[in-house]
């Protein structure tokens, strides 16, 4: 199926290009979202005229991100945890308690946003640089401290 993108996409193309997916990834992803449109004739033809209106709109939310990246850069996030001797938690800190941390602080993100360092929740006290994800060209790195109580 062949779709034109409305917004850049991360390893498949940029605004305006015209890609074949697979249907359900169209389907059930794309096309909902408002991320592509169907690649016809008519569609094609409207696409140019909005062109330059879709990229203005994605310039602005490129330097939108580029600036909550610059504000997360220099943020320090510290959480503390009640955690045994050796310095293991009695639990563990995971996305939602990133989100909450950084929502408190002033700065709003998704827990989608959020990468993990190995895709796992943390279970040890000390410093970690945590990934956030904010645009297709954009990752910001938080300094988080897990600390015990």
């Amino acid at each position: 199926m062949e779709v034109i993108l409305l917004q850049k996409i991360g390893k498949l193309g940029n605004l305006g290009d015209k890609v074949a997916v697979k249907p359900g990834y169209a389907r059930n992803y794309l096309l909902p979202q408002g991320k592509a449109t169907l690649a016809t004739a008519a569609k094609l033809a409207e696409f140019e005229q909005r062109r330059v209106e879709l990229e203005k709109l994605a310039l602005e939310g490129l330097s939108a991100a580029q600036a909550r990246a610059a504000a997360i850069g220099q943020l320090n996030i510290t959480i503390a945890q009640k955690a045994g001797e050796e310095g293991k938690l009695f639990g563990s800190v995971g996305v939602k308690d990133i989100v909450d941390a950084m929502n408190n602080a002033g700065i709003a993100i998704n827990k989608q946003d959020v990468r993990l360092p190995n895709g796992q929740a943390i279970r040890q006290v000390g410093d970690y640089e945590i990934q956030i994800h904010l645009h297709t060209d954009v990752n910001a790195t938080l300094a988080l401290k897990v600390a015990a109580e």
